[in-house]
């Protein structure tokens, strides 16, 4: 579905083995050379046990690859048998012609394996018992693989058993039943999962080998990919193949850690949030408990618990109107509370924490996106698919966002919020309006927004956003020097708009060194990368800044200059 989105020939993520994609980690290299070892020079048992989906039958498939043209293998795939069938299934896999009384008698069939392998080792050849999911061998079934390695010359074993299994089958041969074949053997290793940089090599192998063309994943998406599957092959290859489906559908080129966690939440059914937020939590816990006893040490009486008293009094704190100073031009746009006014009027407002939980059941993605298209004058319809296109169709585009609250407020639009509350649970919200400090949210039945604290709701913000902005042209394409037409030609009159230049040169249709200068001028003017090429970030900031179209602004003020940190293009 989404190969030829991102110019693979084919999906890299397939859960089935393809000694195509094989990517030896050093673990894996070092366990293929125990078993490689096991079968040319040892005798008696080699065990292999790992996790789960860590790459136990690629190490197999590689050892089968390798054989020894010297060597037979007998490979048992399905473990849960009697004593009778397993000997059944070695003799099948040799290729051992028995007869019906034979194949009806253990000691009939133990009888001709012997034969079979002095007939073997006089040719100088090797065999060996190779057991995937040894875990699930019954303690009837061992000890009659235990007798088998009894099977021997005066100097030599003739048989080569290996074990693979799960991390159960170490538990299963520690069994004082089983000491005896614990003993024998001779060679252990348990494959540990890929380790972060591996991770990160494994994805780009595989991305690679399906024929992709630049990285796909950002370096932070792989090392969420990394932290959210725990270096497991297996469940890396699940959250990479969903994270490019959900890329897909958003037309995103690129993959995040936000869709990571998209895709993760997908497969593992729950909610998946970031590293830092039950940390979060567990850090404002313990400073809400050290707040309460330096309170009760100094003789205060506790005051009511605040977001009990928020709860009770949402509907009345929900028709709270936004304040705005509008004292200067700085005080309109730093919005963060520096007075003891302030402070007071962000300790009567809803605790975002206490909001989250009474609105729980309207901060979903789909209510958030139907307030947000609401705002811009369309519909959203959850059934007709992913947001970003429906938005394109209605003349907008999308801007996923995973920076600092003052890019944000950079871009001067009402976003789509990733909020987490105490307990780690994600939240969408619609973030309308910013100002003085505070931050008016839409929740509720109340369609002028209910008031927060600023800092309060940056405490619950993942650094995730979803905004929308109306373009002069679609699709959205980066502007630099050279290039002519009627985007050049818009670019500049709006350049012209943000210098307040009232001169009536003709505009120009062509990209050239003067428009270079001016692009740099406005981007050192808004802290952006100050290269003359108007990239989307630098369109979109400029479209806030000197647009006179009719749209909605967070703060009200799309002709000031925003105070920002280093930006993007």
């Amino acid at each position: 579905m989404y190969t030829s989105f991102f110019g693979l020939t084919e999906k890299p993520f397939a859960i089935t083995p393809d000694p195509r994609y094989l990517y030896l980690s050093d673990r894996h290299a070092e366990a293929l050379a125990h078993l490689v070892y096991g079968i040319t020079h040892s005798g008696g048992f080699i065990q292999l046990t790992g996790e789960v989906g860590t790459g136990k039958t690629t190490v197999v498939r590689s050892l089968l690859a390798q054989v020894p043209e010297n060597a037979d293998i007998a490979l048992i795939l399905n473990p849960r048998v009697s004593p009778l069938e397993f000997l059944q299934s070695i003799c099948d896999e040799l290729r051992l012609s028995l007869s019906d009384t034979a194949r009806s008698s253990i000691k009939y069939l133990v009888d001709r394996l012997n034969d079979y392998l002095l007939a073997q080792h006089a040719l100088g050849r090797r065999v060996v018992v190779i057991v995937d999911e040894a875990q699930q061998l019954s303690p009837e079934v061992l000890e009659q693989v235990r007798l088998l390695t009894n099977l021997e010359t005066a100097t030599t074993k003739l048989l080569q058993i290996i074990l693979i299994g799960q991390p159960e089958l170490r538990e299963l041969l520690a069994r004082t039943d089983l000491r005896q074949l614990a003993q024998r053997i001779t060679g252990r290793y348990h494959l540990e999962p890929l380790l972060r940089e591996e991770t990160c090599a494994y994805v780009r192998h595989r991305l690679k080998v399906a024929g992709g063309i630049g990285p796909l994943f950002t370096t932070a998406a792989l090392h969420e990919i990394h932290r959210l599957a725990r270096g497991t092959p297996r469940v890396i290859n699940v959250l990479c193949d969903r994270a490019l489906l959900a890329a897909f559908t958003q037309e995103q080129h690129r993959v995040e850690p936000a869709l990571v966690r998209v895709a993760a939440s997908e497969v593992y059914g729950r909610r998946v949030v970031p590293a830092w937020v039950p940390w979060a939590a567990v850090v404002g816990a313990v400073v809400a408990t050290a707040l309460v006893a330096l309170a009760l040490w100094s003789g205060l009486r506790p005051a009511a618990n605040p977001a009990t008293h928020a709860a009770s009094n949402l509907s009345t704190a929900t028709a709270r109107p936004l304040t705005t100073t509008g004292a200067t031009d700085a005080a309109a746009v730093d919005n963060l509370p520096n007075t003891a006014t302030d402070n007071a009027a962000a300790a009567s407002l809803p605790s975002v924490t206490s909001l989250l939980a009474a609105h729980a059941a309207e901060t979903g993605t789909d209510t958030a996106m139907t307030r947000l298209f609401t705002r811009w004058g369309l519909r959203y319809d959850p059934l007709q698919g992913a947001p970003c296109p429906q938005a394109s169709s209605g003349g907008l585009e999308c801007a996923t966002l995973t920076d600092s609250w003052v890019q944000l407020m950079q871009l001067n639009r009402p976003a789509v919020l990733s909020l987490a509350d105490a307990a780690g649970n994600e939240h969408q919200v619609l973030l309308l309006a910013v100002a003085a400090g505070q931050a008016q949210l839409a929740l509720g039945s109340n369609t002028a927004g209910i008031t927060v604290s600023l800092p309060d709701l940056e405490r619950h913000w993942f650094g995730q956003a979803l905004l929308l902005w109306r373009p002069a042209f679609q699709p959205v394409r980066t502007l630099s020097q050279g290039m002519r037409g009627a985007e050049v030609r818009s670019l500049q009159e709006l350049l012209r708009q943000a210098a307040g230049h009232t001169d009536r040169q003709p505009l120009t249709d062509r990209y050239d060194a003067a428009m270079v200068r001016d692009v740099q001028a406005f981007q050192r003017q808004h802290h952006l990368t100050s290269d003359g090429i108007a990239g989307m970030r630098t369109q979109m900031v400029l479209d806030a800044v000197a647009s006179t179209q009719d749209v909605p602004l967070l703060n009200g003020l799309p002709n000031r200059a925003l105070r920002t940190t280093a930006g993007e293009r």
